[in-house]
């Protein structure tokens, strides 16, 4: 296998890890959408089970009316009765009778009077609820509608992308991508690592032995590193040296002057200084006397014998 089959291998690591991460961001709208429909949903919730209630409630109306004709019905009947009796004995039994079908019709107005108040109020909540949740659809369909849209989007690409790894991975060797995808397959993100400068494993940083280096490099067969497993490939290319010239002085470097340069240097010193100083050490420097720091006051007694 060559250096490029490897190189492969790392561009075909990098689509596998491009649609790892798109699939991952395509499973992160699910937690979005529901906490964009929270809301909504909640209302609607509530709305479903005030509507369920109202429901019943006017079940148990409807119950009430049936009942209460039943018993008005059982009322006349006894009053009717109680007209055509014969003997106290049967007055006094209808009597009773009837007393307790007007007790019963009492506590069945008494209990629709409740019922409809009760119903008032479930219909007042229902109603805003209904307008709650309508105003809260409103808000959330624009938002779900773009959530739709990013979602639309990283599929096409994870689809883009899918089409793009098998196109890449029908020109490779089918023995590599078998040892490469086995090495994935156990939910592993790194498959192809490149070595370090200095011949390290650049996943788990295990040095190579040099004779192993030198097969990696040479790229004559597929080398796995013994401590992490992973592939081993060549080091980055280093980037080409730059086509720019290098600076000739950087600060603290002096390049020396030419002959015909140093007139003109000394010059230009005098003139922009205009100092003292400067002329004095021109003079001294045209005249040869430069004094040595070393120099003791043993020369001058020399000079005076």
């Amino acid at each position: 296998m060559m250096d490029q089959d490897r190189t492969d291998l790392m561009e075909l690591q990098k689509l596998d890890i491009n649609i790892q991460e798109t699939k991952q961001r395509i499973g992160a709208f699910d937690p979005l959408f529901e906490e964009v429909e929270e809301p909504a949903l909640t209302l609607e919730t509530e709305l479903g089970t005030a509507r369920k209630r109202l429901q019943e409630m006017k079940l148990e109306e409807g119950r009430l009316e049936l009942s209460s004709e039943e018993k008005e019905t059982r009322r006349q009947r006894l009053d009717e009765k109680l007209g055509s009796v014969r003997n106290l004995r049967e007055e006094a039994a209808v009597s009773a009778e009837l007393e307790m079908v007007k007790r019963a019709l009492q506590n069945d107005e008494q209990e629709a009077l409740t019922l409809l108040d009760q119903l008032r109020k479930i219909e007042e909540r229902g109603e805003e609820l209904e307008t709650a949740y309508a105003e809260a659809s409103e808000l959330v369909e624009p938002k779900l509608q773009e959530l739709l849209a990013q979602r639309s989007e990283a599929e096409e690409a994870l689809t883009s992308l899918h089409k793009e790894r098998e196109q890449f991975a029908g020109g490779m060797s089918p023995d590599e991508l078998k040892v490469y995808d086995a090495i994935r397959a156990g939910g592993r993100e790194v498959a192809v690592a490149r070595l370090t400068e200095d011949g390290a494993c650049g996943h788990c940083f295990s040095v190579i032995p040099l004779q192993l280096q030198n097969q990696i490099r040479h790229g004559a067969e597929l080398i796995r590193c013994e401590g992490c497993g992973v592939i081993l490939a060549t080091m980055e290319p280093e980037a080409e040296d730059s086509d720019e010239e290098p600076e000739v002085a950087e600060a603290g470097v002096q390049i020396p002057a030419t002959e015909g340069e140093e007139d003109t240097i000394d010059e230009e010193l005098v003139q922009s200084d205009g100092g003292e100083d400067v002329e004095v050490e021109l003079e001294v420097l045209e005249s040869g006397k430069v004094g040595d720091p070393l120099d003791t006051g043993n020369d001058k007694d020399q000079d005076q014998e």
